[in-house]
């Protein structure tokens, strides 16, 4: 009796942090920059990943999309020597309730060309499963096939540089919003390096940059934020009139479906 009583406890538990809703608000006031960054409210960015080596250092960001998968850029290069953070705000305190989990296994899009920076995404599997909390639950991914429009605000989140000459990243969770782009309007930017399997966001007076990569694009619909794009590549100055390219999930959201299926 007393199983059944905590098996419903955790069902319950998982059904309260049902993927896109932070329980903690976010509050985003449209174009603040990572570049010259807005701190996010703490936890209202509950899959927010940091990738860190054993040392600590923070590398690459990553998004929960359930208890023991996380999504990231295949450029970040993730192994089973290093670690995913979750719950985590303030890089600068050991106060915060974060969970450091190993990596158990890395996928890599079998069609990753890192010159091109075509289908730039990795999924990793955890070694034990996140525990969902306030501070720590799954976003929703975009459906394949699904549209969303350009000039849609977005946001983007990370620790990345604050300018692209910083010595350092960011203590603290940042968080821009940023618009989308068609694939031909951020052509006038990047030409023929622009593929299907990139989105475009930015151009309009903030920019992710070096720390973000791997990190999420959230659009939210109905209440539900959803995963549309992978922080990938941009300007190497990470100007601010220059759109950032992300990996497009709607067009890899069928590997990773597969993968998640066969592992």
């Amino acid at each position: 009796m007393a199983l059944l009583w905590l098996l419903s406890c955790l069902a319950l538990i998982s059904a309260a942090y049902s993927c896109g809703v932070p329980a903690i608000e976010p509050v985003v006031t449209g174009y603040a920059r990572i570049v010259n960054g807005e701190e996010a409210v703490p936890g209202s960015w509950p899959w927010q990943a940091s990738l860190q080596n054993s040392l600590g250092g923070h590398f690459c960001g990553g998004s929960l999309i359930n208890k023991q998968w996380v999504v990231t850029a295949a450029h970040c290069s993730v192994t089973k020597s290093q670690f995913v953070v979750l719950g985590e705000h303030d890089r600068g305190t050991n106060v915060e309730a974060i969970q450091k989990l190993k990596v158990a296994q890395v996928f890599t899009h079998p069609q990753w060309n890192s010159n091109t920076i075509e289908n730039d995404i990795a999924l990793i599997k955890l070694a034990t499963p996140a525990v969902l909390s306030d501070s720590v639950s799954p976003v929703c991914l975009a459906a394949s096939g699904e549209e969303y429009q350009s000039g849609q605000l977005c946001v983007t989140s990370g620790w990345g540089k604050t300018r692209y000459n910083a010595l350092n990243t960011p203590n603290k969770l940042q968080q821009t919003a940023l618009p989308l782009l068609t694939n031909d309007d951020c052509k006038v930017h990047w030409g023929s390096n622009i593929l299907d399997t990139m989105i475009c966001a930015g151009a309009a007076g903030s920019s992710s940059c070096m720390g973000d990569s791997g990190g999420p694009l959230v659009c939210q619909s109905n209440d539900i934020w959803r995963l549309v794009g992978i922080v990938s590549w941009g300007s190497s100055r990470c100007a601010t009139n220059s759109p950032g390219v992300y990996a497009r999930v709607t067009l890899l959201r069928a590997w990773v479906d597969q993968i998640i299926a066969a592992n």
